[in-house]
C-alpha cells in the first residue's frame, strides 16, 4: 500500500472523523486547519499539517486534541492516528468534566 500526501492522508483522516461523528466547524483561511466537532458542546478537534503554537492554544482553548500530519502516511496509519486522536479528544473531554465537577 502506497503512502498518501500529507494533504491525501489529512482528507482520508477527516473521512474517518467523520465516520466517528464528527463534522467540520472551522477552517483556518489557508485551509491546513480543520476544526471538527462532535454533539453540540464547544470542544473541537482540529485537523492539521503543523502543530499549534502557543499563542494558538491561549486563543481558541475549544480544541481539546490535535491530530497532525505533515509526512506521507498509509491508510493504516491514519487510522492508527485518528484511533489516537479520538482517545485524545475522549481524554480532553474527561479533564474538562472533572475541572468542571472539582470542589474550589
Amino acid at each position: 500500500m502506497r503512502p498518501l500526501p500529507p494533504p491525501e492522508a489529512l482528507a482520508h483522516a477527516g473521512r474517518l472523523l467523520a465516520a466517528h461523528g464528527f463534522r467540520e466547524t472551522a477552517r483556518n483561511t489557508r485551509g491546513d486547519s480543520l476544526y471538527l466537532a462532535r454533539g453540540e458542546g464547544p470542544e473541537r478537534l482540529r485537523l492539521s499539517n503543523h502543530a499549534r503554537t502557543p499563542k494558538q492554544r491561549r486563543i481558541h482553548p475549544e480544541v481539546v486534541a490535535s491530530l497532525v500530519i505533515r509526512a506521507p502516511k498509509t491508510e493504516v496509519q491514519v487510522a492508527a492516528l485518528v484511533e489516537a486522536a479520538l482517545r485524545d479528544f475522549a481524554g480532553g473531554l474527561a479533564r474538562q468534566a472533572s475541572r468542571l465537577t472539582e470542589p474550589r
